[in-house]
């Protein structure tokens, strides 16, 4: 497998970065002690942002349950008429991600199921059935068509569902196994939950009275984090996934996804807090074989304040990282940091070795 790794460590001030189903940090227990959390989830959701807005025509994939209306307009684009590609449009639905018949009842349609698609593939969808409604085929031949022209389309702006993946229950053949790979971010040493208490004033309150118009509390973290992600090239540049696209889109791909990883910050709260930072040390490595290894056992004993946390953080990664490759023979082609080298300069030096 060849393989870019990123091993990042970022710190951030007061911040609820990631909240679980009451409103708070996300935490986890790791080396006998809580840890601050943010998931892997959370974490892709903020990369792709990022990444849509660096490179908008091949970061395209939109993933919603609306989608039977772009297909219908697509549809007609290519020449379907009206009541016919909205017909047809509900069939690739509902084949898809089954439709919703509740939902249309109000007037509304939408599949079931969020469903991962480009403009490009629902292009390509409608423009294979729109060849097929001139002939007037039949019920069957038409459900055989749909199946056809959801399995042709290629991912040609859609570089976001190669590395995220996209998961069909109703067919599997038109699953993507994503080829990023990424860490529930864990910070480098035993954190917990504070508690923020606010009050709000009425500014239409008489004089005389007291008391606040409002009062609540919110919880809050702060915290040293070391999160990974991981890139499959091989799989990257298969057939099912950017196969369609020529070297050097590809290559746009990689530099846009290395950019949005080192950049990205979860929106939550990022008005009444900004915990937006950049990184204290990044490590990217370039693998040409072996498997995807995480560094996040440097810090299975928490580390402890001397110098801030972030000093020792980055002292106990690149220990941990000796130590790996000497026991192991792990011997990656390219080993590259941030801040011995620039963001560009780093993602330079490592599109030179992909």
């Amino acid at each position: 497998m060849k393989l870019i790794e990123l091993h990042i460590l970022q710190s951030f001030p007061v911040s609820c970065l990631n909240r679980d189903d009451v409103g708070a940090p996300k935490t986890a227990t790791f080396g006998g002690v809580t840890r601050a959390r943010v998931s892997s989830q959370c974490l892709k959701r903020a990369i792709r942002e990022q990444a849509q807005k660096m490179s908008p025509n091949l970061y395209a994939g939109k993933r919603s349950r609306l989608i039977i209306e772009p297909l219908a307009d697509a549809l007609k684009k290519h020449g379907v008429a009206e009541a016919k590609a909205t017909e047809i449009a509900k069939t690739v639905g509902d084949y898809l991600a089954t439709a919703d018949k509740e939902a249309e009842k109000k007037g509304v349609l939408k599949v079931k199921t969020l469903m991962f698609l480009s403009p490009a593939e629902v292009d390509a969808i409608a423009r294979e059935l729109a060849a097929i409604v001139k002939k007037d085929p039949k019920a069957k031949e038409l459900q055989k068509g749909v199946a056809k022209a959801c399995k042709s389309a290629a991912l040609k702006d859609a570089a976001d569902i190669a590395i995220f993946g996209r998961m069909v229950a109703s067919d599997h053949s038109l699953t993507v196994e994503g080829a990023g790979l990424f860490s529930h971010a864990l910070s480098t040493h035993k954190a917990d939950n504070d508690i923020d208490f606010f009050s709000a004033v009425d500014e239409l309150q008489p004089q005389e009275e007291a008391g606040a118009g409002m009062t609540g509390t919110l919880e809050f973290t702060s915290a040293t984090y070391y999160r990974y992600a991981g890139l499959n090239l091989d799989l990257l540049s298969d057939a099912a996934h950017l196969g369609a696209l020529s070297s050097d889109e590809r290559k746009t791909v990689v530099d846009t996804f290395l950019h949005a990883v080192v950049l990205a910050v979860s929106g939550a709260r990022k008005n009444s807090m900004n915990a937006h930072t950049l990184p204290g040390y990044v490590l990217g490595l370039v693998k040409d074989q072996g498997q995807p290894l995480q560094l996040v056992n440097a810090f299975e004993n928490p580390v402890r304040p001397k110098n801030g946390l972030m000093e020792a953080s980055i002292a106990a990664l690149k220990e941990h990282h000796k130590q790996l490759k000497e026991t192991w023979g792990i011997k990656p082609p390219l080993e590259v940091a941030i801040p011995d080298k620039s963001l560009d300069q780093f993602c330079r030096e490592i599109l030179n070795h992909v």
